[in-house]
């Protein structure tokens, strides 16, 4: 049996950085991630880029990658990409990590490495803490899931990722995102 390094939310803020590390806090428990290969950090930027282009103009809010949330006293997430609306960015400091709350939008990329498991309890932990969409991305699968506290929908090509409920008129291909077509 392994051990796992349990740490206080002001132990993990006084962590060293360390190139191509992620760290995480689950519930008390330190985790830390290599950094992803590029299919994974192509698909992240193309969403990024495609939310950013969108939300931007009509100042609904901020689009960050790799960004901390500080979802509750001992747990804080990096999500791939974050929609943070802006209601919220009213609230925060823009100059602290970790932001304090959940984005609106947290968008995960899957990676081989990741187990359903963690990716199970990350989903339930944005939820819970109040996030109203979790995407995750499916590379391999070339599939969207969206989550919800409602229930869990997919998308799969040809269809275009819509989310008509945070950001009306929002649509993104699914090719784009896994290939850099339109």
């Amino acid at each position: 049996m392994g051990t796992t390094t349990k740490l206080t939310f002001e132990e993990f803020r006084n962590l060293p950085e360390r190139e191509g590390t992620h760290y995480e806090l689950d519930e008390g428990e330190l985790l830390m991630e290599a950094s992803p290969a590029a299919r994974h950090n192509l698909a992240r930027q193309r969403i990024a880029m495609s939310l950013a282009q969108f939300v931007e103009p009509g100042r609904l809010g901020i689009v960050l990658e790799e960004m901390d949330f500080r979802l509750g006293p001992e747990t804080v997430r990096n999500p791939d990409v974050a929609f943070v609306a802006a209601e919220h960015l009213k609230k925060i400091d823009i100059d602290v990590s970790p932001i304090e709350g959940p984005p609106a939008l947290a968008v995960e990329v899957i990676s081989p490495s990741n187990t359903a498991q963690d990716i199970a309890k990350k989903t339930q932990q944005y939820l819970q803490a109040g996030c109203h969409r979790v995407w995750l991305v499916y590379p391999a699968l070339r599939l969207v899931e969206v989550h919800t506290t409602a229930g869990v929908g997919r998308v799969r090509e040809p269809e275009l990722l819509r989310e008509q409920e945070l950001l009306p008129g929002f649509s993104l291909s699914l090719q784009y995102i896994f290939d850099g077509q339109r």
